[in-house]
Formats: C-alpha cells, sequence, structure tokens
C-alpha cells in the first residue's frame, strides 16, 4: 500500500490507493523538480549526474543541460524565469525558463565577500523576494566539488525583490536544506537534515524571520548514509506540510499532526506540484522520478497561474 496513515485526515489530501507512478529511471540522484505551466512541463536535477532533464507527457524524459554546474533546487519566479541553485558554483542563478541555461544571471555567490556554502534550495515570495538555503552538501564529493568551506555557518538567506546583497536571515542550524511558506507567507517552515527536524518562523513585514520553534521531529536519521533524510518540502493549498523523509513523502497537517506517509519505491530527495490542475505530486527519488495524484494543489506560488 502506497499510502500509510496515521491518521484518517491523509485521506482527505490523498486516496488510500493512490497509485505511485514511476515516470523516468536510470539517473543518479534526482532532485529539484519544478512544473512550468505554460509548457506543461516538468524540469528536474540529477546533481551528481550534472545534468538538467525535463519530463512531458508527450516526449518523456529529454536532456535540457549537461553540465549543469551540478543544479539542485529550482523555482520560478512570477515572470516564469528558472531560478537554479548551483553546486559547483555555489550560487544562485536566473536563467530562461527551459533550463537550457540561456540568458543566465547569478543572483548570489558571496555573502560578505566569502562565497557561499552551496546553495541547495529555493522559493520566491509573492514580493519577488527570494529566500533560499545554503548547506554544504555541495562541497563534498559527488554532489558538488570537495572544497573548504570560505563561510563558517550554515545559513538561510533573502535576496531583495531588486536583488542586491544576499541577506541572512537565520545562522544556527547544521544543514539548512528544504524550505517554504504557509499558503499566506505569515510563516516560513525550514528544515535541518543533521538535526532531523523540522523548524517554523514567523515572517515579519520587512521578510525578517523570527520566534522559530521546532514543528516536526524525528524525521530520518541525519545520516547521509541512510538515504532516511528530511530534505525537500512543500505546503499545499491548506497549509499541510509534504516533506521527505524515510521510506517516502511524510505529510503533516498545520497544527504538527503526523498525518502519514506516502510511500515511495526509492529515497526521495524533494517534491513539487504541477500538472494541468497542479494536483500532480512530482517526486524525484534517488534514479527515479514519480508521481502521484492528489486530492489537492501547491500553495499557490508567484508562478503558478
Amino acid at each position: 500500500m502506497a499510502v500509510k496513515a496515521e491518521s484518517d485526515r491523509l485521506y482527505e489530501l490523498v486516496d488510500e490507493n493512490a497509485e505511485v507512478e514511476q515516470l523516468g529511471t536510470g539517473f543518479t540522484f534526482t532532485e529539484g523538480p519544478i512544473w512550468n505551466p505554460e509548457g506543461n512541463y516538468l524540469l528536474f536535477s540529477d546533481m551528481p549526474g550534472d545534468t538538467r532533464r525535463r519530463w512531458d507527457e508527450q516526449t518523456g524524459v529529454t536532456e535540457v543541460a549537461k553540465p549543469s554546474n551540478k543544479g539542485n533546487g529550482m523555482t520560478l519566479d512570477a515572470q516564469g524565469r528558472l531560478i537554479v541553485c548551483e553546486h559547483v558554483t555555489s550560487s544562485v542563478v536566473r536563467m530562461d525558463p527551459d533550463g537550457t541555461g540561456s540568458a543566465r544571471e547569478v543572483l548570489a555567490s558571496h555573502y560578505q565577500g566569502k562565497e557561499l556554502n552551496s546553495p541547495n534550495d529555493v522559493i520566491v515570495h509573492s514580493s519577488g523576494a527570494i529566500y533560499f538555503s545554503d548547506p554544504t552538501f555541495g562541497r563534498m564529493p559527488g554532489f558538488g566539488i570537495e572544497r573548504e568551506q570560505d563561510l563558517d555557518f550554515q545559513g538561510v538567506y533573502r535576496l531583495e525583490p531588486d536583488g542586491g546583497e544576499p541577506q541572512l536571515v537565520i545562522d544556527d542550524f547544521v544543514q539548512p536544506n528544504g524550505l517554504c511558506f504557509s499558503p499566506d507567507e505569515s510563516l516560513l517552515y525550514i528544515n535541518d537534515t543533521d538535526r532531523a527536524h523540522i523548524r517554523v518562523f514567523d515572517v515579519a513585514g520587512d521578510g525578517t524571520i523570527e520566534n522559530g520553534r521546532v514543528f516536526a521531529e524525528g524525521i530520518g536519521t541525519g545520516d547521509l548514509e541512510s538515504g532516511e533524510l528530511v530534505d525537500g518540502m512543500k505546503s499545499d493549498e491548506h497549509g499541510n506540510i509534504w516533506v521527505t523523509g524515510p521510506k517516502g513523502v511524510w505529510v503533516y497537517a498545520p497544527d504538527g499532526e503526523h498525518l502519514g506517509v506516502l510511500e515511495i519505491p526509492e529515497d526521495v530527495g524533494n517534491v513539487h506540484w504541477g500538472g494541468p490542475d497542479w494536483s500532480w505530486l512530482f517526486v524525484p527519488a534517488t534514479t527515479s522520478v514519480y508521481r502521484v495524484k492528489t486530492n489537492v494543489s501547491g500553495r499557490r506560488e508567484p508562478f503558478m497561474h
């Protein structure tokens, strides 16, 4: 059974007999799914494979960029431009929507003169501000280029809508990873892979965050070798949190109750909704990409027209 419920509330979000469909396989480690609503296609990353790929119903999986600077998390801004976290360059970049790398522009690469660790995941606020996490995974063999750290901490940053120097919003994470807003953007959720938990913060009017507290804990082991890790994370339209963990995608209600797990055959890296009505949950998981039909859509992000 693909849907393992801890609460019947989970069945309101996804059918008990929902099918986990494999869309493609044979990759190295998949990540960063993002649905392009204009072209009706999914882009996803293969970090160790240094490749960015796309999937659509008509042609299946095709390659769009190799090398890809070992790109990881991706999103789109309100104008539909692709934003990518690159491990090799320790940068957040913006490019044309198709992901080929054309019109590539570096948005952030340094903080106070020091190179960022390796931007990992990225989201866009309705104001146009960009938030991204900056752990050290892209300085490890395979997932990036092994090299010394310039910074002595791992933080989460905010970029103003008109660009400029990254603003550090929090710096007390061991390995900050997935992040997402609540539907009304009053809350910012950030998970910490090493601590195997999710913290939630209030978002202030100026875009800073405050009043951090633990939202959910015990998600995996924090051990990279196990593959049972808290990683990518998204909020649905009702404020439920869908996050990667052991055996699949863990679902939490807004009040923090663990509703259950959507079981996936491989270790999951990230999730994002897409499809014509935004109800397909796309799930990159190690060597493959899967999708599952849900009864909800993702929270309405600026690009989700």
